[in-house]
């Protein structure tokens, strides 16, 4: 056995599982801070972090059923229709469930017992356990002859975003940032299970962000946004929608990429 123990917390702005990108950094809005746990919350325990604009996060894939990996998954970048090995994506259904993202570091905020990383561009669930942190490299880590094999690009937008006079005037409220960009950055990427993308049928959908629900429905290729009500029940972990066909498991934190 490796015991692991968590360092620190992510406190996110993603309340389910739907609607998370499927990487880091597709979403420059999506904001959420790490706040480490004792013993490691010292201020010692980060010093010169500051200098590095990026950082890397191993973290758990806390929000999927424990003991469910599969030797084949099907990438919604493929469509979901076309299976690869687990080892081949990135998805989170893993023998051990371990994710690694880059995400960009804002600042880091320090006090009495309190060490707070702020960071954006983030693909992570709120309550996600981390691991460990580590600075992003430049020279090391970034390989400019490097292939990526079936995601070599990244995805282009799917959908265009429209808003309602109704949440726009949330929108215009919120005083945490720019709520109208973050949720356009996420709904343009189209957030749909694969297999839901063909269905002809007016859908409804909707998904947690901060304590929101942000509900849309499909206009041909425009997603409108019709609403963003407060919740009304406590953030829940079950991605939205309706069960998917039985081989095709439900979009876990994030999706299979």
């Amino acid at each position: 056995m490796v015991p692991l123990a968590p360092i620190g917390v992510v406190r996110s702005c993603f309340r389910e599982k739907f609607g998370i990108p499927r990487q880091p950094g597709l979403a420059p809005a999506a904001r959420a801070t790490l706040e480490l746990l004792p013993p490691y919350n010292r201020p010692a325990a980060v010093r010169g972090l500051e200098g590095f604009s990026h950082v890397w996060l191993v973290f758990v894939f806390h929000g999927i059923p424990a003991g469910r990996w599969q030797p084949t998954v099907r990438p919604p970048r493929l469509g979901g229709n076309r299976r690869l090995g687990v080892f081949a994506t990135r998805s989170p259904f893993r023998p051990n469930p371990l994710g690694l993202s880059a995400v960009r570091l804002e600042r880091v905020t320090t006090g009495r017992g309190s060490v707070i990383l702020h960071l954006a561009g983030i693909d992570l669930l709120d309550g996600t356990p981390v691991l460990d942190l580590k600075p992003y490299v430049p020279y090391a880590d970034c390989i400019p002859t490097a292939t990526g094999g079936f995601a070599s690009d990244a995805p282009p937008s799917a959908l265009a975003v429209e808003f309602s006079p109704a949440a726009l005037a949330v929108c215009a409220a919120w005083p945490e940032g720019d709520l109208r960009e973050l949720i356009a950055q996420l709904l343009t990427q189209d957030p749909r299970p694969a297999y839901g993308r063909t269905d002809p049928a007016p859908r409804h959908h909707g998904m947690k962000l901060f304590d929101f629900d942000v509900r849309w429905a499909m206009r041909g290729d425009t997603a409108h946004v019709m609403e963003i009500a407060p919740a009304v029940t406590p953030p829940l972990t079950p991605a939205a929608g309706p069960p998917p066909p039985a081989d095709r498991p439900a979009s876990p934190h994030p999706t299979d990429r």
